[in-house]
């Protein structure tokens, strides 16, 4: 078992009655991985990225809408499409 929690950073603090929230981690066989996450809109088109923290866990604030979230680690890349809507949290997991 490697700790880390399941899903995104922790929401503490968050007003996410007033967000679009896009969060959560990337493992490999089961273990956080580094890398990068890319946010990319309904037209394919970036709109932002983040690393992976050592937990492998991100986030984005982003707008009402259809995503793709594009994990970049070594030797994988793999897209996750989401729909985030404001005043929730839409949770990825992805598996590389």
């Amino acid at each position: 078992m490697c700790g880390a929690k399941a899903g995104g950073p922790d929401l503490a603090g968050v007003d996410v009655a007033n967000e679009t929230i896009i969060q959560g981690s990337v493992t490999k066989g089961g273990q956080p991985i580094s890398g990068y996450v890319r946010l990319l809109d309904a037209g394919g088109d970036f709109t932002a990225e983040v690393p992976t923290s050592a937990t492998g866990q991100f986030r984005f604030f982003a707008a009402p809408g259809t995503w793709t979230v594009r994990a970049l680690v070594p030797g994988a890349t793999v897209d996750r499409a989401i729909v985030a809507e404001k005043g929730g949290v839409a949770e990825v997991e992805i598996a590389v």
